[in-house]
């Protein structure tokens, strides 16, 4: 709707030049079409007057009144008025809220859906954890918004891979080894001879145990075999990271996270990728050494300060790693690049953009698109919940979503926006009761489905084409509020996909669940007299689709019955 309507005020400021109203050579403002906070301004609004007044050396009121005077009544338009300074607001005919009921009913599952993407390829790399341990909330938190967020591009028509990058190399991967080795050699974490910085939990006995058990793991197709040998510490190392890995898919199974891509860290070094992009910043002109240092001119491209790249000892740097891996990206067709992170990576963000601009390969300055997750705090009975004894240091994800639930986990961890501190309140997430938003919005969508089974039973008839004949009671606010709502899925879906905000999927359908309320609290739906009897089910059925879809963008089931 907002699309026909901002051709036809597009036609009206065209017409106006025509009749020598507006200058003939002026351009068309950026005007936006709008829903009006307050009922009473109408169904839309645009500020195309306000905009069009100065250039047009005109007063807005006017130009609002002649444009309003260009826009054929009729069809979808049942009247447009002047409001405040020149705000054009439009009210939609009773035929424009049928048809959009009747288009519901006519996509289905498509429903909201657009192709602005154009089926152009998107990489979305989320989660992204070490291979040190069970994944913690913080990852589920990366791994719900990860997930969400390609869920919403694939609706708006982007050709989406999921990507997960391994840090399978460096200093932690070496601790855990280190630690594994300890334990198979019977070392405590409280025993002298245990690792300076070893990792503590209880998992590090599992995986000690499997490996000198003779384990086979497989990961990806890969088949990793324990040795047995305490003393090799590179077989205890390719075991452990594998073992990790294989626990860390498991518990993103269970969560219902899946990826297209797995991109190891190692592979970086092993297939020359890292050298390979510092020699063609230094063959660019863009790196010096000083210090011993070898150096690159971020400041070239924004940053604060130029950033080394190899230190004096000759290990590289954190942020170049990250730059030859987004060159990999760019390199494997990904037009888009976003990449879903912990705020506290935030330091290292401007430096990999300039690294990516510095190589000259014409990669768009914002890429990679960054979205930063703020930290969890878990709580139950008041309290907050930090450890978990198989971790030792953290409340696990496979431990929330054991309480908790698959679907009230993947619900919570995507209802705020990213960059918001999140509160997980277990008793709430929990609760069977109308203050927990996930049950409210199922229990929705389980309602209408029990309407269906109560007709049946009753043994009465139900016709859609009839149904979707019938006016709406536009005159009944829970009506008009409820269409309303139902009509504000596809642009709410496009919105979502332009910001990569899934949390306004989330809001979004607690608000079509409260108006779904509001309009089930005041009708009858098993009524004898069939055409009202099909009239509401026609309307209720499209909100139990709508419902539907949304909740599969958000990977949440939508149950029949509760």
């Amino acid at each position: 709707m907002k699309s026909t309507l901002k051709a036809l005020v597009d036609q009206g400021i065209a017409s106006l030049r025509e009749q020598g109203t507006l200058p003939a050579d002026l351009a068309t403002p950026d005007f936006v079409i709008e829903r009006p906070k307050e009922r009473a301004h109408g169904d839309f609004s645009s500020n195309a007057a306000m905009l069009l007044a100065k250039p047009a050396r005109s007063n807005p009121r006017a130009i609002a009144q002649a444009l309003a005077a260009a826009i054929p009544l009729g069809g979808d338009i049942a009247a447009v008025e002047i409001a405040g300074p020149g705000f054009l607001n439009v009210r939609l005919s009773p035929a424009a809220w049928q048809r959009q009921l009747r288009e519901v009913h006519a996509q289905g599952q498509a429903y909201g859906r657009n192709a602005s993407g154009g089926g152009r390829v998107a990489g979305v790399e989320y989660v992204s954890a070490n291979p040190t341990g069970p994944l913690h909330v913080g990852h589920g938190r990366a791994a719900m918004i990860g997930d969400c967020i390609a869920r919403v591009l694939d609706a708006n028509g982007w050709d989406v891979k999921r990507e997960y990058y391994y840090n399978d190399a460096g200093v932690q991967i070496e601790n855990l080894a280190k630690s594994v080795q300890a334990r198979a050699r019977g070392i405590r974490p409280d025993d002298d001879g245990w690792p300076e910085d070893g990792y503590r939990g209880d998992y590090i006995a599992d995986v000690a145990r499997a490996f000198l058990d003779g384990a086979s793991i497989d990961v990806e197709g890969h088949v990793i075999q324990g040795t047995g040998d305490a003393e090799d510490i590179d077989a205890i190392r390719r075991f452990a990271v594998a073992y990790l890995r294989n626990e860390q898919n498991g518990d993103l199974a269970a969560f219902g996270i899946g990826f297209d891509v797995y991109y190891l860290e190692s592979s970086l070094y092993a297939d020359g990728k890292v050298e390979d992009t510092v020699r063609q910043l230094v063959e660019g002109g863009h790196a010096y050494e000083a210090g011993g240092a070898l150096w690159l001119r971020t400041t070239d491209f924004g940053d604060d300060k130029d950033r080394v790249m190899r230190k004096s000892d000759g290990t590289y740097t954190y942020f170049v790693p990250d730059v030859a891996y987004h060159l990999s990206k760019w390199e494997r067709g990904y037009e888009r690049a976003i990449t879903e992170l912990g705020a506290d990576h935030h330091g290292s963000l401007a430096r990999v953009k300039a690294g990516l601009q510095a190589l000259g390969k014409g990669i768009p300055q914002g890429y990679p698109e960054y979205v930063l997750h703020q930290m969890v705090t878990v709580m139950r009975g008041g309290e907050e919940v930090k450890l978990s004894k198989r971790a030792g240091s953290y409340l696990t994800l496979r431990d929330l979503v054991d309480e908790a639930g698959r679907d009230a986990t993947r619900w919570f961890l995507v209802a705020r926006k990213p960059d918001s501190q999140l509160v997980f309140d277990i008793d709430l997430a929990r609760s069977q009761s109308l203050d927990n938003p996930v049950y409210y919005v199922q229990l929705s969508h389980a309602r209408i489905c029990g309407l269906l089974r109560q007709m049946g039973e009753r043994g009465l008839a139900f016709d859609l084409d009839n149904g979707l004949a019938q006016p709406l009671d536009l005159d009944s606010a829970a009506t008009l509020e409820l269409v309303t709502s139902i009509s504000r899925w596809p642009e709410l879906l496009a919105t979502a996909g332009q910001l990569l905000e899934p949390h306004l999927v989330a809001q979004y359908l607690l608000e079509l669940a409260q108006a779904f309320q509001s309009y089930y609290n005041d009708h009858q739906f098993l009524v004898d007299e069939s055409d009202v009897r099909d009239g509401r089910l026609a309307l209720a059925l499209a909100t139990r689709q709508v419902l539907a879809n949304g909740l599969g963008v958000l990977g949440v089931q939508a149950p029949e019955a509760m």
